[in-house]
């Protein structure tokens, strides 16, 4: 046993040695690959900065735009043509603190490739704080059946993080994963993406998760949004693994920018094969989950089977002014025949205001289906919600890159919506979990920003969620509980997410005590 102390002891030594070479590399606009890559004299490219760095290594990017060429590609491989090829494991790749690095990739366009701006094969690396603009077609629907580029695709990657990043304002899809495992992709967002023409226009979803592999398992998206992309927000077709959507937002796709039509525009396609006759998907069929997530004004579903041969779990999610809110279309084994849909698993769920359908194709016998608002006796009406002012979704992200906390589609106080929903082992507040992709209780906090005291004055700032409605009460005794105290202001909160007091005179002559309620 004595002979074991030394060798654990020198194991110990070994790895604290390891850890502790890890380095920092730098990347900057105004950089040089000639460089060390050094804070002072930081690289170009992503690509110099792989070849520099090792497991363990973090390569920051600073602020400010690097406008990527032609002569930036890594390498090709018909029909693609890889910008960055990321395949090293283990290499952090993030945002310098306190800045915004932007990648525009608009004047990358090889004839006849198809743009991956990041190619993933690498395991255990993280990607986060930047954004990736301008991603270009160049291939034509008369080229081929295929033409799309994409942001991220991630293929044979594993255990990767995809943390705080826009794509956006281009023609390729934000995210694509084709194999890998355990990758997560969280608060990201992915907007103002459409085609070419036609056959790209037709492919370009905001996030796709499409695993070719049964091993690739354990994918998730978590705090993401989707917009104006001009096919889907979230695709799952032909995923050969479950993977999991949580806490996502997807609203207008199907649509460009100024809401002309474009592709299919389903917030959330969640599962199928393609409905063509084909039988070589999995058995047993695999089975995603789509949870806590907010599906509005999409041009057609807002939660979609797509055809899906088997089952998906919907729970606790909302879907608002789509045109189907939710459509559960399933296909037969022999992926040709669709039936209405079976084997889904639904609760909590909460719709209003489909412009031609509440729930569609939806077999209640062979599902299993139950504390939905369609199944429940409640009336869904404008009055159940504090706010249904679509411009709060697009609002910046909280400090930590979390989705913005908006008062849109929350339920308000006393709506019969309010724990009617059933325990599902997720937590909730109350008695029983609310209906929908937000709990009651969960939600507003406001702080105090700033403030002022001067001769029988007194000025408050509040920052707190938008689209809330407040008051501003007062007293001039503590002891008083609040439902008594004065009500000195009251409003909605706008999109800046702050509040501004200010009164002459103090509630009394005597010392002033202020608060603010959001309801």
């Amino acid at each position: 046993m004595k002979l074991l102390r030394p060798v654990c002891s020198c194991t110990l030594l070994s790895l604290i040695t390891a850890q502790g070479m890890a380095a920092n590399l730098y990347v900057a606009p105004d950089g040089a690959d000639t460089n060390a890559g050094t804070i002072n004299h930081p690289l170009a490219t992503l690509m110099a900065a792989q070849d520099l760095a090792s497991a363990g290594d973090t390569v920051y990017l600073r602020g400010g735009t690097y406008q990527l060429q032609n002569s930036d590609i890594a390498s090709t491989s018909n029909p693609r043509a890889y910008v960055h090829h990321i395949n090293k494991d283990g290499i952090r790749y993030v945002a310098y603190p306190g800045e915004q690095p932007i990648l525009d990739f608009s004047e990358v366009k090889p004839a006849g490739y198809r743009v991956v701006a990041f190619y993933v094969t690498a395991d255990d690396c993280v990607f986060e704080g930047f954004d990736v603009v301008g991603v270009q077609v160049t291939v034509t629907e008369d080229e081929a059946s295929n033409t799309q580029s994409v942001c991220f695709r991630v293929n044979g990657g594993n255990g990767n993080r995809f943390e705080r990043l826009a794509m956006h304002d281009g023609m390729g899809i934000g995210f694509y994963l084709a194999k890998g495992a355990d990758n997560l992709v969280l608060n990201c967002d992915a907007y103002n993406n459409c085609g070419l023409d036609a056959a790209s226009i037709g492919n370009v979803d905001g996030f796709g998760c499409h695993p070719n592999s049964t091993a690739s398992t354990g994918n998730r998206f978590v705090g993401c949004r989707a917009w104006f992309n001009s096919d889907d927000g979230f695709d799952l077709i032909s995923a050969n693994a479950p993977v999991e959507i949580e806490n996502c937002w997807a609203f207008y796709n199907g649509y460009d920018r100024d809401f002309n039509s474009m592709a299919d525009g389903n917030g959330f396609k969640a599962g199928g094969y393609g409905r063509n006759g084909k039988t070589d998907f999995p058995t047993p069929v695999p089975r995603h989950a789509v949870r806590f997530c907010l599906a509005v004004g999409n041009k057609s579903s807002g939660f979609y089977a797509n055809h899906h041969t088997g089952g998906i779990d919907w729970v606790s999610n909302t879907a608002i002014g789509n045109r189907y809110n939710f459509n559960l279309l399933s296909t037969l084994l022999d992926n040709a025949t669709d039936v209405d849909g079976y084997d889904h698993y639904m609760r909590n769920n909460l719709g209003y205001d489909a412009r031609d359908t509440e729930v569609a194709n939806l077999d209640e016998a062979q599902s299993d289906v139950a504390g939905n608002y369609f199944t429940l006796p409640v009336t869904v009406s404008a009055t159940d919600f504090v706010s249904l002012d679509e411009s709060l979704l697009t609002l910046p992200r909280q400090a930590d890159g979390s989705l913005p906390n908006i008062a849109f589609a929350r339920l308000s106080a006393g709506s019969d919506l309010i724990d009617a929903g059933l325990d599902v082992g997720f937590p909730y507040h109350g008695n029983a979990p609310d209906l929908g992709a937000f709990e009651t209780g969960s939600g507003p906090a406001a702080a105090l920003k700033a403030y002022a005291l001067g001769d029988g004055s007194v000025s408050l700032e509040w920052t707190a969620p938008a689209g809330w409605s407040y008051e501003v009460v007062g007293t001039a005794n503590l002891a008083q509980s609040p439902e008594h105290w004065t009500q000195l202001q009251s409003g909605i909160i706008g999109t800046d997410g702050t509040v501004e007091f200010s009164t002459a005179s103090p509630v009394t002559n005597a010392a002033g005590y202020y608060r603010l309620l959001l309801h």
